[in-house]
């Protein structure tokens, strides 16, 4: 994690190679200590700001040389965009542009300036932004790199003008980077090969995780998965040699007798798509398939380090899916947890065929207020909502209305899909219940609704993260703060999401 220290400091005397700041889209003006800075500067940022080098915008910087006139040696500007479309993830970005900028010049330390005309949209809000996008961009999964490829940014300085609010600001900074901690954890076990987390390594880590801050983690193997009827864990694990596994793991922050909020990720620690195989190109990426479950690990360590006074569960099905002779085959039955019966026509519909079980398990023996599940669960949300958004599916628009609002405050935006009876009618079998494949029509909302058999009446959601988990390379523009690979989404949405909620319960 970075250094973060708050200062009041003279930006001329501030001991760091580069001194950034954010501006907005088409500012000419300077204020607080900027205008100071441009006069030891010869006018150099002003002239900037004039001219059509800078303008600005979202995703663009600026680099000035200081020539020793002060005792940074660059000055760098960092664009947020249009002022009236401000927001804490244009300063969570533009942030992250600076942060980037830091590490390509082999800075150590960087300081970034807090214009006070930032006030305006909310101090703590802006540090919170700030700190996180500079915590993110700076992330690099290294664990296999026999050497770095550049020296890393170890501190922060954020420079501020006004001094009397700096203990409330550390409290910020604090938050933030536990809150950032949990993302990286969550981008460090999705980034992980299947190799070095299978099933069973998956669920030591959950141990190690819960041991940390004090969690109850229970782990269920095969024989209790097997006692309890999870047979769509059983299914799609049983081409591999790896056991399954089941990581419950409860946080008791609320009161004794307050129903929880459970947690669901799944959690396939790589996917070949079984007997229905994927084609060859891309499969590498099928490790990024356990992203849920890491989520919902991460999201309930922080939640825990936070103190969030709630009751919160997180549940993972881990399993792997592949290809052998006792591989589980297209028209196969299943019965489910709770008795429900699923046609299998694909075997690479395997995600909700696990979630359907710990979904049912949840509701019967958590009680719980609500359940959000997230899931890699399909290809199609990818075609419908490409990587800016996951898809949101529910039976609670009260429940979805939370979650949109704590998708429009961390950034990790979501839109709402129909769940209207007539696709259901998509899924309907011959031989079972339900069948989990409903054609390419609609394939993410078919999903959804498959899963919601297994929902009853609780409040639920469901979140498919599939073409968010991690970043593709297509071309699409990527986030400052989300460097190659897996993106660690819904973590931040979560945390934003339990908050708001612990600041509403009775």
């Amino acid at each position: 994690m970075l250094n973060i220290t708050i200062s009041t400091a003279k930006l001329g005397d501030v001991d760091a190679p580069l001194l950034a700041t954010l501006i907005p889209e088409d500012v000419k003006q300077l204020s607080g200590q900027m205008v100071e800075l441009d006069e030891l500067l010869g006018g150099g940022v002003s002239k900037a700001l004039s001219s059509e080098a800078f303008k600005g915008r979202l995703y663009s910087s600026f680099l000035l040389y200081t020539a020793n006139k002060i005792k940074s040696d660059y000055i760098l500007l960092a664009g947020l965009g249009p002022r009236e479309e401000l927001s804490a993830e244009s300063f969570r970005i533009a942030s992250g542009e600076a942060a980037l900028r830091a590490s390509n010049l082999g800075a150590r330390r960087y300081a970034l300036y807090l214009d006070p005309r930032s006030a305006e949209f909310g101090e703590q809000k802006v540090v919170e932004a700030v700190a996180e996008g500079a915590e993110l961009a700076l992330y690099t999964y290294a664990r296999y790199k026999s050497q770095l490829d550049k020296k890393s940014v170890e501190e922060l300085i954020l420079i501020t003008d006004r001094g009397d609010n700096i203990p409330q600001l550390k409290k910020v900074v604090e938050d933030a980077q536990k809150v950032c901690e949990g993302v990286k954890l969550a981008r460090d076990l999705t980034n992980t090969p299947s190799s070095d987390l299978t099933p069973t390594l998956f669920a030591e880590e959950a141990k190690r995780v819960a041991e940390k801050v004090g969690l109850e983690c229970v782990v269920l193997g095969l024989e209790e998965i097997k006692r309890l009827g999870m047979n769509g864990v059983l299914s799609v694990s049983r081409g591999s040699r790896e056991e399954p596994k089941v990581v419950i793991l409860r946080y008791r922050g609320g009161k004794a007798d307050e129903k929880p909020i459970v947690l669901v990720g799944k959690g396939v620690t790589f996917d070949s798509g079984g007997i229905s195989i994927k084609p060859s190109e891309k499969m590498e990426d099928m490790k990024y398939d356990k992203a849920g479950a890491a989520a919902v690990l991460a999201t309930v360590y922080v939640a825990a380090s936070l103190h969030i006074p709630l009751n919160i569960v997180a549940i993972a099905p881990l399993v792997e899916n592949l290809p052998s002779g006792s591989a589980y085959k297209p028209g196969d039955v299943i019965k489910h947890y709770g008795g429900k019966t699923s046609e299998v026509i694909s075997t690479d519909a395997e995600g909700r065929l696990i979630l359907a079980d710990v979904l049912a398990y949840a509701v019967d023996k958590e009680k719980p207020q609500a359940i959000i599940d997230l899931a890699t669960l399909t290809g199609a949300c990818v075609v419908a909502l490409g990587s800016q958004a996951s898809g949101l599916f529910g039976n609670d628009q009260a429940l979805i209305e939370r979650v949109k609002r704590a998708a429009e405050a961390s950034g990790e935006r979501v839109w709402q899909l129909p769940l209207w009876k007539e696709y259901s009618e998509q899924i309907r079998s011959d031989v079972a219940d339900i069948k989990n494949s409903g054609g390419r029509a609609a394939g993410a909302i078919t999903a959804a609704a498959f899963l919601s058999n297994f929902i009853g009446t609780t409040p639920w959601v469901h979140l498919d993260i599939a073409g968010t988990a991690y970043t593709a390379e297509d071309g699409t523009k990527v986030k400052t703060y989300t460097p190659k690979g897996a993106t660690g989404v819904g973590v931040r949405l979560l945390i934003k999401l339990l908050k708001e909620w612990a600041s509403t319960s009775p």
